[in-house]
């Protein structure tokens, strides 16, 4: 990198050059070095000027200002190290008071070696003097955002191409061929044209080399990208590209000095057509402006109307900047070019740009906010113009020079040159890939009341991309989504469900999401209980049913419930304590249902999910477990009848009694509700009915067309209709039904009894096969694991026999009525 960005600095160096102090002593030495540096070359400038330091003897004022231009050669020639050097000898001999430029110059050399903290007190102390110095605030910035680059790096993996390699410099790749298994790369190592060694860099000129990759992926060893003189010569060459079609060359060549010695000719862009093999003699591009303008680093837009380049010419914002010119025909010269802007370009230099796709472009500069020496910057076009860049970050960029980037079509690959640490040489070129973000989700499913693992639970992935997924659980209760399921830049809702379970959700995202990654998602299901659930901290004053303000929020975990579990349908209970009448009372708990049940539709709750029952003071709480009520103690298997509450010794411990009683529960009787595609919230609440005797099972039926009871159940959380047989001596269910059951997953193999794979199949289920439900519910009692028969022959869904009707206790068929009534 050093050839060509050098040759670039040497040709407007005389425009940043800084004077001379007055007064110095006459130094016959240090005007020899400073009529060298005038003309760009450094290395030989640094001999110089060490001969004119020895002579300064105990000049202080001289030997600071040369330690200074020493720091600049070593600056110029990308040897911070020594930069930083003589320019910590030149402040401390106080010569950033002569000239504070001194101070910008220092601090970029310390955060070029990475020296972050004491770069930015020298910032600070130039700031002081130039408070809106744009680079030394953008070398401020650079200080802070470099550590959290290197705390956050991209995905980026890096290899260095040793087979390309040399001792010397080799950088700027790029593509030979629409095959892309061709590299054309700039080097000045040992087997470059000129046989001299260029005074402006210190080594070999630089020459186009090519290398071609084989069937393996090795890379050949670069040779000349042609020996006959008309790309390569003695003059430096480097920095090219190569339009669409591959035969057209665009490269920049700095010619040598002129015969009469007054200077440099310049840097300035050519074109070669080329056929097969064989390069034209290149013809030079005319960019409009003044003949000393240096122009270089072209990129083409793929119809090759648009050239961007990096030039020093009048018009930019400071050192190099980007610029692009136009023409109407490929074979038509470009019009005045025009400066990229200032989003762009800044005070420092911007080079090497590859234009992407023609809306994407890729450059390095050391005038943004960055790194270290150059780093790599990204902006992209809007609207016709390219935005502000942003730096592309470690491990792309680093405290060094990283710069001149070419990708593989359509991929995040391709190589880039740097003259960082553990290079070959001085800049090598390096292999890069973003590899594709990919991500994974997975987790294990457990029983919340037994913390054992659950088999066969559904796990179901709905992503904002319209995508639906699902996986079961295995005997270990573990799922799996992978990375053809887990996409990037995209929101998961997770819903995990099995039967007689409550259903658990979650929310998982991998928008904006930088870094592959496997996320685990445990879940815990809580089994749907038989019995009937208080909600929590429902409590109504005496003779008022009013649901209050702090109380609702007692129901946003019913409500999540319910919205989890969209085809659950729950009966709610409202008891009152003892108080009152009984007429009262029965009121009352109405009422309070009635308040319940309208906040849950109010909510956007499907009023046909909600059985709403007001027990009055009939049914007692009976406590399951020892509660303690304002500091009072009520102990497990305890029921708060009227009778207990009177006998309790305290008016406190009467009314936290009584409290309790009036409460609101809720039960699951259904898990099969057909949720509707849009509810809209109502005022109209919702049938509430009075429970005379709790301790009374009642069941609604009708007849069907035989004449026979018929009236519904629920199997495994299914609501089914049955007819009852007294004749039948065992309970019967139909293939169509049976079927449904193990689809649904209520049922599963292990429920059949004998060898289930013989009796069932895609589709089958044996004929007088046998399987255990887990439940069976009529009306407000469940009876478990109830033996059941398949029936080809029958014509209803579920008969239930006398012996399995009367499990649910003695019972009366009420024909008036047209209720089964158990005792």
């Amino acid at each position: 990198m050093k050839k060509i960005l050098n040759i670039l600095s040497a040709l407007f160096v005389l425009s940043l050059m800084v004077v001379p102090m007055t007064g110095l002593a006459q130094n016959k030495q240090l005007d020899a070095a400073e009529a060298t540096f005038k003309t760009g070359k450094y290395t030989v400038a640094v001999d110089k000027y060490k001969k004119a330091y020895s002579k300064s003897r105990k000049n202080r004022a001289q030997k600071a200002y040369i330690s200074f231009k020493l720091g600049e050669c070593y600056r110029f020639t990308n040897e911070m190290r020594r930069a930083e050097a003589e320019y910590k000898r030149s402040y401390r001999g106080n010569y950033h008071k002569e000239d504070p430029i001194l101070l910008l110059r220092f601090a970029d050399a310390l955060r070029f070696n990475e020296k972050y903290d004491e770069a930015l007190e020298i910032y600070d102390e130039f700031l002081e003097i130039k408070m809106d110095d744009p680079l030394a605030l953008a070398g401020k910035a650079s200080c802070t955002l470099s550590k959290e680059w290197l705390e956050n790096p991209t995905n980026h993996q890096i290899d260095n191409q040793k087979l390309i390699n040399s001792r010397e410099d080799d950088f700027a790749p790029t593509w030979a061929d629409n095959a892309f298994n061709t590299i054309i790369l700039t080097s000045s190592r040992d087997a470059a044209t000129g046989k001299e060694t260029d005074e402006w860099t210190g080594q070999n000129f630089s020459d186009f080399f090519i290398t071609k990759k084989d069937v393996k992926g090795k890379w050949s060893e670069p040779v000349l990208l042609e020996e006959t003189g008309i790309i390569n010569t003695g003059a430096n060459e480097g920095v090219g590209t190569m339009n669409k079609q591959a035969n057209n060359f665009y490269f920049t060549r700095c010619a040598e000095a002129s015969d009469d010695g007054s200077g440099w000719k310049g840097c300035q862009i050519y074109v070669s057509k080329r056929s097969g093999k064989t390069f034209g003699e290149p013809e030079h591009v005319k960019l409009a402006g003044d003949s000393s303008d240096a122009n270089g680093h072209p990129t083409l837009s793929e119809d090759e109307l648009t050239l961007i380049f990096s030039s020093n010419r009048k018009g930019g914002k400071g050192g190099k900047d980007l610029w692009y010119a136009i023409r109407e025909t490929k074979t038509g010269e470009f019009q005045r070019p025009i400066n990229l802007g200032m989003a762009v370009n800044t005070e420092g230099d911007e080079m090497f740009p590859c234009l992407r796709n023609d809306s994407t472009l890729y450059f390095a500069s050391n005038g943004h906010p960055g790194m270290g020496g150059l780093d790599i910057y990204i902006s992209r076009k809007k609207e016709g113009k390219f935005g502000t860049p942003e730096n592309i970050g470690s491990p792309m960029n680093t405290s060094y020079d990283d710069f001149g980037l070419v990708f593989l079509p359509g991929k995040e690959e391709g190589y880039f040159s740097s003259n960082r640490k553990g290079g070959r040489g001085g800049d090598d070129i390096f292999y890069f890939i973003e590899p594709p973000l990919e991500f994974t989700l997975s987790g294990i499913v457990k029983d919340e009341q037994t913390l054992q693992f659950i088999e066969n639970a559904i796990v179901k992935l709905t992503g904002s991309d319209g995508s639906s997924l699902q996986a079961r659980t295995d005997p270990k209760g573990f799922y799996n989504f992978g990375i053809a399921q887990f996409k990037p830049e995209t929101t998961y809702d997770i819903i995990v469900s099995k039967p007689n379970y409550f259903n658990a959700t979650a929310k998982e995202t991998t928008a904006g999401v930088e870094r592959s990654k496997d996320y685990v998602r445990d879940f815990i299901l809580q089994p749907i209980p038989e019995e009937p659930v208080m909600l929590p901290e429902i409590l109504y004053d005496l003779a008022k049913w009013d649901l209050k303000p702090q109380y609702q929020d007692s129901l946003q975990g019913l409500i999540q419930t319910l919205d989890a579990n969209p085809t659950l349908i729950i009966e709610l209970a409202a008891h009152t304590d003892a108080r009152g009448t009984p007429e009262s009372n029965d009121i009352l708990s109405q009422r309070r249902a009635e308040s319940v049940v309208n906040y849950l539709i109010q909510r956007g709750i499907d009023p046909d999910r909600l059985k709403a029952k007001g027990y009055g003071e009939r049914a007692p709480l009976k406590l399951n477990k020892t509660v303690t009520r304002e500091g009072i103690t009520f102990e497990k298997g305890v029921t708060l009848t009227e009778e207990f509450i009177e006998n309790l010794p305290t008016e406190k411990e009467k009314e936290a009694a009584h409290q309790m009683n009036r409460r609101t529960e809720f039960s699951v009787i259904s898990k099969d509700f057909v949720p509707k595609s849009q509810i809209t919230p109502t005022e109209e609440t919702t049938n509430i009915t009075i429970v005379e005797n709790p301790e009374q099972n009642t069941v609604p039926f009708t007849k069907d067309e035989r004449g026979m009871v018929q009236a519904e159940c629920i199997l495994n959380g299914i609501t089914t209709q049955f007819v009852y047989d007294s004749r039948s001596t065992s309970m019967q269910i139909s293939q169509g039904k049976a079927l449904e059951l193990l689809k649904a997953g209520t049922i599963t193999k292990n429920d059949f009894e004998g060898n289930s794979d013989e009796l069932i199949g895609d589709g089958f289920i044996a004929d007088k096969a046998k399987f255990t439900l887990k439940s069976l519910r009529i009306g407000n009692t469940t009876r478990e694991a109830v033996t059941v028969t398949v029936n080809y022959r029958l014509t209803k869904p579920l008969l239930i026999d006398n012996q399995t009707l009367s499990s649910f206790g003695s019972f009366r068929i009420d024909e008036e009525k047209g209720m089964i009534i158990f005792e």
